[in-house]
């Protein structure tokens, strides 16, 4: 049931006071004009006198009320800010921390959400998802950087099972800039569809040494910029809990391949590294989740898994590259499996006072090995994605939220440090 609002209930309360005074007022007026010239003005006084002591005793308990009312409803605003967290209720989105990027598998850059929740929270409903009819612009800014001082780097930005030649990589620092344009909509209470346009900016900066056998270290600079890859999503609330029950939400998010992937980008042979980098994965996926929600005044709980499903593609292309003897050749690319993945993610979300919240959260990803043409690729192994974040929500107005998180890497494959600001607003 929705819980009226707080100048409704006042509307109310003055009128009845109105009411009751006019009430009282009529009282006195009729006594007066209706008195006989005999009559017991002892007794009409104490009468009035009892509805005067009536009338205040009315009064205190209405303000009783009304105390309680507020005192209800600036809890249900801090739980309203708490839900409305910034994070995904998507445990996958480990803050551009995907397994392309950081095993050659290509670039997912356009997924920037984090593991606190991001749903439209009405906590005086019973949902947690976007209301009915109600559409939450959703745009983005996040910024990742990475470093890695590996002394060898194996088929860096193809896969990291096919060999293009050895690369004497020094030390390589990724930076990645993605702005993202996001919206969601309430098909029902329980309901709601979401999708997500990322435009990414990528640079790196490797100190290697030419294949040609030079042993100075050298400087190679590349960049990309472009759309990434397009997703589309839909969550459903399975339940409507009751008492101190949790929230369940299914989801379900497809990923595109809108953006360039790493076969259709030129290598600089001298080094064996892109001269252009992806902002696409190359790879179409699918990705069924299962999340919980325990709202226990001032804490919500929540928790997650997912499993991502990167469907398989003829990729049919030819990557030149120079050999160790310095002859420039090619390696032929057929069918790709880039490998699957799962995520868990839990964390807690914690409401400051009405409009400001905290949440700190883990999660972390399992990535299957890279297949080539059915195959097992040499050299593939399993990686595995750990993130810490700690975000930070602050209800602007009415309609506005300000989110804040950062992100720390726990593996060699994740993220050093992730920063994402987002502002989703409510129409």
């Amino acid at each position: 049931m929705r819980m009226p609002k707080k100048g409704t209930w006042l509307h109310a309360s003055l009128a009845m006071m109105l009411s009751t005074h006019v009430a009282y007022a009529e009282t006195l007026r009729q006594t007066g004009r209706d008195a006989p010239a005999d009559a017991d003005y002892p007794a009409l006084r104490q009468q009035l006198a009892e509805q005067a002591k009536s009338l205040a005793e009315q009064q205190q308990r209405l303000a009783q009320e009304m105390k309680k009312l507020e005192e209800a409803q600036r809890r249900i605003q801090a739980m309203q800010g708490q839900l409305g967290m910034p994070a995904e209720i998507n445990p996958q989105r480990l803050a551009q921390a995907d397994e392309s990027t950081f095993r050659g598998r290509g670039d997912e850059a356009g997924r920037v959400d984090s593991t606190t929740l991001d749903v439209a929270t009405v906590f005086s409903q019973p949902s947690i998802l976007t209301p009915k009819g109600t559409f939450v612009f959703d745009p983005s800014l996040q910024y990742s950087f990475s470093s890695s001082d590996r002394v060898t780097v194996v088929g860096f930005s193809v896969l990291n099972a096919v060999l293009i030649g050895a690369i004497d990589v020094r030390s390589v620092n990724r930076n990645n800039l993605i702005a993202t344009l996001g919206g969601r909509y309430g098909l029902t209470n329980r309901l709601e569809i979401e999708a997500r346009v990322p435009y990414i900016y990528r640079r790196d900066d490797s100190l290697s040494r030419r294949i040609s056998g030079s042993a100075i270290d050298e400087s190679f600079n590349s960049d990309g910029s472009g759309i990434g890859d397009i997703e589309l999503a839909a969550r459903y609330q399975l339940n409507v809990p009751t008492g101190d029950a949790p929230f369940y939400v299914a989801g379900l998010r497809l990923k595109t391949r809108t953006g360039k992937d790493q076969y259709e980008v030129a290598y600089d042979t001298d080094f064996n590294l892109p001269k252009e980098l992806p902002t696409g994965s190359g790879f179409y996926s699918l990705q069924p989740s299962l999340s919980m929600v325990l709202p226990a005044d001032p804490v919500v709980f929540f928790g997650g898994i997912n499993y991502t499903w990167n469907i398989k593609r003829d990729v049919n292309a030819s990557i030149p590259f120079t050999n160790s003897s310095g002859t420039v050749t090619t390696r032929s690319i057929g069918e790709v499996d880039p490998g699957d993945s799962l995520g868990l993610n839990v964390g807690m979300g914690l409401g400051l006072n009405e409009r400001s919240s905290f949440s700190l959260s883990y999660e972390h990803t399992w990535i299957d090995k890279t297949r080539l043409d059915g195959k097992v690729a040499d050299g593939s192994m399993w990686v595995q994605l750990a993130t810490l974040q700690a975000g930070f929500s602050y209800r602007l107005n009415k309609r506005t939220n300000f989110n804040l998180s950062i992100g720390a890497g726990l593996t060699d494959d994740t993220p050093d440090t992730t920063v994402t600001l987002r502002l989703p607003i409510r129409f």
